[in-house]
């Protein structure tokens, strides 16, 4: 599930708490990466219960229009499609699905106003109104209607924002990864009628981030002093903490992992400062990096089988 950007990102994020808290152990640096990863599995989780929550808000609307006083015809016959939609069944039924839902004791029943506002939105989208209009059902339908939702509808939601705030301090940046984790699950169901937990760590990736983020908290104070003497004096008093821990990321990565291309560490570190740090480290740590680890080649320092 968790693929190796975003293992390099959470082991970045931990690194920068430990360079802002420097009484911070590595047991405890490991500690802290570990709930952050799986924290991401928890918001998929959670996110995929929003099917069954938005699905029930469907069906009460349906219901209370039926008890109407004087409901019209359309209220008495209503098109139960999304409502009794596949896919919202088979979270619905999957007993390890509910046990996973039941043991992290999440439920979507505090926040209605949010499923009444998506609810709304969705009913407006076209996208939503051909497939109500489809006579046809599948599950592989269903299961694309969920897909264009989690893709068109979520991302940029300011409520949805705040209520995962409110839950989990791991939730904030990891939104978008999960949506795409979401969707490719969502096309999954579609295909073969069933659910599965995906495995966290795919093949090596959890001792990779682990010896990624040991070898960095170890080495930090030797490629600080590095770095600094690497740039001018006007430079130095205009280094970013960000800056600095991507570029000892880079070198610590390549250092360990002789297997990893040296240009695919670079670019990996300059994508993440694109996001983590200023408009003009992207080639800052680009050039920086590309030269110390150079350097370090032709020293002996570091070796490469790639």
């Amino acid at each position: 599930m968790l693929n190796r950007r975003i293992l390099r990102i959470k082991a970045f994020k931990v690194l920068y708490s430990c360079a802002e808290n420097r009484d911070l152990s590595l047991k405890e640096a490991l500690s802290s990466l570990e709930a952050s990863c799986e924290a991401t599995r928890d918001l998929y989780l959670y996110m995929l219960a929003l099917i069954p929550a938005l699905t029930a808000e469907a069906a009460r609307r349906i219901e209370a229009a039926r008890g109407k006083f004087h409901p019209t015809e359309e209220e008495l016959h209503p098109n139960t499609k999304f409502a009794a939609n596949g896919i919202s069944a088979l979270l619905e039924q999957d007993p390890d699905f509910q046990k996973l839902q039941e043991k992290k004791k999440f439920s979507w029943a505090q926040n209605d106003a949010f499923l009444h506002a998506l609810y709304e939105r969705l009913k407006g989208r076209p996208y939503y109104q051909d497939y109500m209009n489809e006579a046809t059902r599948s599950l592989k339908a269903d299961a694309a209607l969920w897909q264009q939702l989690f893709t068109e509808e979520l991302e940029d939601d300011e409520s949805l924002a705040t209520i995962l705030e409110d839950l989990s301090i791991h939730w904030a940046d990891d939104l978008a990864y999960v949506l795409g984790c979401c969707i490719r699950t969502l096309e999954e169901m579609g295909r073969t009628g069933r659910w599965d937990l995906p495995v966290l760590y795919p093949a090596d990736s959890r001792e990779f981030v682990r010896s990624l983020l040991t070898a960095t908290y170890g080495r930090y104070q030797e490629y600080y002093k590095l770095i600094a003497q690497s740039v001018s004096k006007w430079e130095q008093d205009r280094l970013y903490t960000t800056d600095i821990i991507l570029i000892s990321m880079g070198l610590a990565e390549a250092e360990t992992f002789p297997e990893i291309p040296v240009r695919v560490t670079i670019n990996e570190y300059v994508e993440i400062s694109k996001y983590y740090s200023t408009p003009k480290s992207r080639s800052f740590v680009n050039g920086l990096l590309d030269r110390l680890i150079k350097d370090r080649v032709e020293k002996g320092i570091i070796s490469k089988t790639v």
